[in-house]
């Protein structure tokens, strides 16, 4: 660890800020692994996981998901379960709050699988580069083959493009 602290500048604080992320990014991987295991087995999947300082506290954020959605009551299943991980494993040596929540109605599209999945559904999309001088489009999802992805714009016309053109996706409620 002193190797990071060599980082920093006369205040130290740099090298705490390097120390302090990558600490985040094994808390994070450590969580991410048991969530891994255990979503399967109560029929849900993991979405993401954020731990990160907000204001004066830290907060550990759990996004799960399943088809048909996420209730109430599997949030709060994951959230004893993640509990009482965190409590025996004693990973977190610091004040945290816990939350567990789906990925919302304008969640992220991350993959071909969720395009696959929500196909039908109204998307927003930004490109890496411009088609016909333009980088941002809405339409509903009409196809997804392969890598390959058809929004039905708002006009009617068809957009195709590939998966791996996409800077950033989401769901439009």
């Amino acid at each position: 660890m002193a190797s990071f602290l060599r980082l920093s500048n006369a205040s130290g604080r740099q090298g705490r800020c390097v120390l302090v992320s990558i600490m985040s990014e094994l808390i994070i991987e450590k969580i991410t692994d048991y969530l891994n295991e255990l979503l399967p087995s109560m029929g849900l999947e993991l979405f993401d996981v954020q731990f990160r300082r907000e204001g004066h506290g830290w907060v550990l954020r759990v996004f799960i998901d399943r088809d048909g959605g996420v209730t109430l009551d599997h949030c709060s299943d994951v959230s004893r379960e993640v509990g009482q991980y965190l409590d025996v494993e004693d990973i977190i040596d610091h004040a945290y709050n816990l939350e567990i929540s789906s990925p919302g109605l304008e969640r992220p599209l991350r993959s071909v699988d969720d395009f696959a999945r929500f196909k039908g559904d109204k998307a927003k999309v930004r490109l890496h580069e411009a088609i016909d001088g333009e980088k941002s489009f809405v339409g509903l999802i009409k196809t997804v083959e392969n890598s390959t992805i058809v929004l039905e714009l708002e006009s009617g016309a068809p957009l195709e493009f590939t998966f791996e053109m996409i800077n950033k996706a989401r769901l439009v409620f």
